[in-house]
């Protein structure tokens, strides 16, 4: 007979409840991205979030997870991440000293391999806390299209069944689903295995008017004159061709400098003279000067 997968119970009442609640966190969630956080906490299913860097997707799962009393663990993908960097590995340098301590005291082998292979000596690792933890929790695995296509294969075994199984301790069952969410920048296709697995949801740059409520929330000291130039002018750089577009980020730390240097206008000299807050490539702001007519 299969094993019944672990359940949790629901953290949202209603497509509602998310917005009302990740705006108390500061995350002005449209109602797509509501929708799709409300259903995979019913559905008890992952949420995949594609999109452009800076759009929001790392800061959603933080809101979820804030907004919850969730704890949230986050593995963070790159090229090379591993098994022992994803899911578990053994405490190398402890085992050796126990050995070297248990053979001086002749102590008989077998009974040094029972203890050095015991949850002393594990290093758990974000995949398997998350599994463990008995309390409410977000497990934020990020950028996972940074990392090799073989790890997909241990994401799927993971989300499939929520159950590691190490040959020295056995299978460890979680008894709590995490609420899952994984990230991607699209630079490469995910494996469709992956992605039935999970919700879907594209994120993009918020439009002028949420960009506006974002930076009026976040920045609510920030004259409105200014904070419209400064969403219109963000606006205009992201339909540029630039090495990075704007984030959001980088749109409200532009709305704080322009408060932290006293400015009461945003003119050509002011852009131009914070223009490194929002561009951090050198031809970006030459592409940008020029086009702002700045020179």
């Amino acid at each position: 007979m299969d094993r019944a997968l672990p359940t949790s119970p629901p953290l949202f009442a209603s497509v509602d409840d998310v917005v009302a609640r990740l705006g108390e966190t500061g995350y002005l969630a449209n109602k797509a991205t509501a929708t799709s956080v409300f259903l995979a906490d019913r559905l008890d299913k992952p949420l995949l979030i594609e999109g452009p860097a800076g759009v929001g997707k790392t800061e959603l799962a933080r809101a979820v997870a804030q907004s919850t009393g969730a704890e949230l663990i986050r593995l963070q993908c790159y090229e090379g991440v591993d098994e022992a960097r994803a899911l578990y590995e053994w405490n190398h340098a402890k085992q050796i000293l126990r050995i070297q301590s248990s053979s001086a005291g002749h102590q008989d082998w077998d009974e040094t391999k029972l203890d050095v292979f015991s949850e002393e000596f594990l290093l758990a690792r974000p995949l398997l806390q998350a599994i463990r933890r008995e309390d409410p929790t977000v497990l934020l695995i990020d950028e996972t299209d940074k990392a090799d296509v073989e790890i997909e294969g241990l994401l799927l075994e993971v989300l499939s069944d929520f159950a590691v199984t190490i040959p020295e301790l056995g299978t460890i069952t979680a008894t709590r689903k995490p609420f899952v969410i994984l990230t991607s920048n699209a630079t490469r296709e995910l494996s469709e295995a992956l992605k039935r697995r999970c919700l879907y949801l594209h994120l993009d740059f918020p439009d002028a008017d949420l960009e506006l409520r974002i930076l009026a929330s976040r920045v609510p000291e920030l004259p409105e004159a200014i904070a419209e130039q400064m969403v219109r002018t963000i606006g205009v750089l992201r339909a540029m061709q630039l090495k990075k577009l704007p984030s959001v980020a980088e749109t409200i730390d532009w709305g704080r400098t322009v408060l932290a240097l006293g400015m009461d206008t945003l003119d050509d000299d002011a852009v131009r003279a914070t223009l490194g807050v929002v561009l951090k490539h050198q031809s970006d702001q030459i592409k940008a000067a020029a086009e702002l007519r700045l020179n």
